[in-house]
């Protein structure tokens, strides 16, 4: 695993509430306590590692084989984590997705199958260059995202991307484009304090000055979102923005546009690359929808952008509030995939609507779907759906809409907000 400079520089810090960006002194005489003392070893209260960089670095600078690569083959497992195992390969198979073998892992133990038949197979789908394992020699290792089917071919009840691709296919013509804002709360390892917060309390200053902030005062995790940031541009992840969000110690990047299927493979792939830079930065990352529930804090959420390609058309607005009504009408259907605990985050404040209603308007955050207003001024363009958690599955969430907003619906007209409460 190679670090960035920026998260070398983290090795060394101190990890206590806000003080985990702050530099600590640091002493050139090397440690003669043993491996195992308990000042030497990983210790979760710091919130760094004490792994020697320059150790590390001797091993990342041997080559590779100029015949081989290496496949990080990625999956989701029963509670929507992601996790991943390695393979090498010759290099010929990375050349596409279609070459690449089918693997297997013991699904008894990623709650996917029982121990008596634990064998589970996973399905190369969609390639990404690695960016945990560069290489200098115009070759590429590879990030796999798969999914997963029994030996018989069939797909786990927990395969998400199969129930999604039931509802793409047959419908290309739709040229459907998502994005997908990802919002986080990163903390220290403790998992009780989050980035900028005093352990044990809360910031002394309420929500407001750290949407999109700068300053040590305001921002905290930059260089976390920025490491996350570089990485999945170097995957080939169509990452189109960061910022910082409104509570302290939470942040968002953006996904898309991607077409249909790919939507999901790529946010699914983001959220791997965020736990693999956030377990070198050694923090704590939570896709939790509302991670501090005292106080009056926002929660987070993935809102999915849609557009289809009559949508972006001349009269476009009117297929948009056509697509609204139909998810109007399925509101209770889209909430039951829409993410876990998020009637936490949907109690109609904090920049959300309520779980129980459905609602739309112009520029209006506090609408279940919102119409932005140059959309409104074009008359074409898309719509936002601000109701799908900050874990959902966006395999569940893009599939979902795909389904509604293509289905035949006798949905009944809904009135806009009054622009007032926008």
């Amino acid at each position: 695993m190679k670090f960035s400079s920026s998260a070398v520089a983290l090795l060394a810090a101190a990890a206590s509430g806000a003080s985990a960006f702050c530099p600590a002194p640091t002493s050139s005489r090397r440690p003669t306590t043993s491996l195992f003392a308990s000042d030497v070893i990983l210790k979760k209260q710091t919130g760094y590692s004490s792994l020697d960089p320059a150790v590390i670095a001797k091993y990342n600078a041997l080559p590779f084989p100029d015949d081989k690569i290496l496949a990080e083959y990625v999956w989701v497992d029963a509670d929507g984590n992601t996790r991943s195992k390695t393979r090498t390969l010759d290099k010929h198979k990375a050349e596409s997705v279609d070459k690449l073998p089918k693997w297997n892992f013991d699904g008894s133990s990623t709650g996917q199958a029982p121990g008596d038949d634990s064998e589970v197979i996973l399905q190369p789908r969609r390639i990404f260059v690695d960016p945990f394992r560069p290489r200098d020699d115009k070759l590429n290792n590879i990030l796999v995202m798969c999914d997963t089917y029994t030996p018989a071919g069939e797909p786990l009840p927990t395969n998400t991307r199969a129930i999604a691709m039931k509802a793409f296919e047959g419908n290309d013509h739709e040229e459907v484009w998502f994005g997908l804002e990802q919002e986080f709360t990163l903390f220290n390892l403790d998992e009780r304090t989050p980035l900028g917060w005093p352990e044990g309390g809360m910031p002394s200053r309420p929500q407001g000055p750290y949407y999109c902030s700068v300053g040590p005062e305001n921002s905290f995790g930059r260089a976390i979102t920025d490491a996350m940031y570089k990485a999945c541009l170097y995957a080939g992840i169509e990452i189109s923005g960061t910022n910082g969000e409104v509570m302290p110690g939470q942040q968002e990047y953006q996904v898309g546009p991607c077409v249909g299927i790919d939507a999901g493979d790529q946010l699914m792939m983001s959220r791997y690359i965020l736990q693999r830079v956030c377990e070198d930065f050694q923090v704590y990352c939570t896709l939790h929808p509302k991670p501090i529930v005292d106080g009056d804090w926002n929660g987070a959420g993935m809102h999915t952008n849609v557009s289809t390609k009559a949508m972006r058309e001349d009269g476009g607005l009117e297929v948009i509030k056509t697509a609204i009504y139909k998810l109007g009408a399925r509101h209770a259907e889209h909430i039951d995939v829409y993410g876990e605990g998020n009637e936490l985050r949907l109690t109609g404040l904090h920049e959300t609507a309520s779980i129980e209603e459905f609602s739309f308007g112009v520029a209006n955050r506090g609408a279940s779907v919102r119409i932005g207003r140059d959309t409104e001024a074009e008359g074409k363009g898309y719509f936002e759906d601000r109701r799908p958690s900050s874990n959902a599955d966006p395999y569940l969430v893009t599939g979902k809409i795909m389904e509604t907003i293509t289905a035949t619906i006798d949905a009944p007209e809904i009135a806009a907000l009054d622009r007032s409460v926008a």
